[in-house]
């Protein structure tokens, strides 16, 4: 892959904890302004990479490289400086309980820039409406869903507009509609930021759906990395199991499948991707009651 094509170049990336090795010898390119997946069965060390991405984690051994610089190397003012580079959404969305949506997607920007609140405002205002989440803002998380949460989380992750936005286990905790309607989400934002995409998952239809590179992790070591059209098509028999949800191979898991014809929620109000996706089947959340908090 020619140079200025590559975002992330990691070599022989290696991390243990204590006897446990999680990661061995991991080494390939991360394609710039593209979706890559990383994907394989839970406890395969799928966050515990993407912790060694923005420094949280240094390696025991290799090497991570973005815009010239290797990030376990780095010095804490460096390092802070590459982690402005990123946006994250985390698993359960990571929201304050005690603010609502607006602050909870303003905080960055308050925290990190000097922008006065009219111009927060426009910027707020500007990535609530790319989720689908016009109407939302006054709302607490524990007045909200599960899959408004994880739109809340990433408005907030782009609010910043990082380089690289890192998306760890997004249809954790949501149900199979809902993970539809992120997925196509996901890829609309792709297509209309200048940003590159890097999505854990062990979600089959996300890999199939959103990918446009994968990465198989199994067994502390990357099985194999390319294109989401060579890896559906690989004969290795850890990837060829994995992406075609069979039983027969070296892992065990049950087959799943798509029931959804979803569409991206960018533009729509809250209360429009609320009613799209109860529309596609999704079921009501009983978290999402009427005055509680998390």
């Amino acid at each position: 892959m020619p140079e200025h094509d590559v975002e992330i170049s990691v070599r022989g990336l290696t991390k243990s904890f204590g006897p446990q090795t999680v990661l061995e010898d991991i080494t390939f390119d991360v394609p710039r302004g593209r979706i890559t997946l990383m994907l394989g069965p839970s406890g395969t060390g799928k966050s515990v990479f993407l912790k060694h991405l923005v420094g949280l984690l240094k390696p025991d051994r290799g090497e991570i490289w973005i815009d010239g610089k290797n990030v376990p190397a780095l010095n804490e003012r460096a390092l802070y400086a590459v982690r402005r580079k990123f946006g994250v959404l985390f698993q359960d969305g990571a929201l304050f309980g005690s603010m609502n949506v607006y602050d909870n997607v303003a905080f960055p920007l308050r925290e990190h820039t000097k922008k006065k609140e009219g111009e927060i405002n426009d910027i707020v205002t500007e990535k609530l409406t790319m989720v689908g989440l016009t109407g939302a803002e006054g709302k607490l998380p524990g007045e909200i869903s599960g899959g408004m949460k994880k739109r809340a989380g990433l408005a907030r992750a782009l609010v910043l507009d990082p380089e690289i936005v890192l998306f760890d286990e997004p249809d954790s905790g949501l149900d199979p509609v809902r993970t539809a309607f992120l997925n196509e989400l996901i890829i609309d934002l792709n297509n209309q930021l200048d940003a590159t995409f890097i999505v854990v998952t062990h979600d089959i239809a996300t890999a199939r759906n959103v990918a446009d590179y994968i990465g198989m992790l199994y067994r502390r070591n990357l099985v194999q990395f390319g294109p989401a059209s060579e890896m559906f098509a690989s004969e290795n028999p850890v990837v060829k199991q994995f992406l075609a949800g069979a039983t027969d191979g070296p892992i065990g898991m049950s087959e799943e499948k798509d029931a959804t014809r979803p569409q991206s929620s960018s533009g729509m109000t809250a209360a429009e991707t609320e009613a799209m996706e109860r529309a596609a089947g999704a079921p009501s959340e009983t978290s999402a009651v009427s005055g509680r908090s998390s």
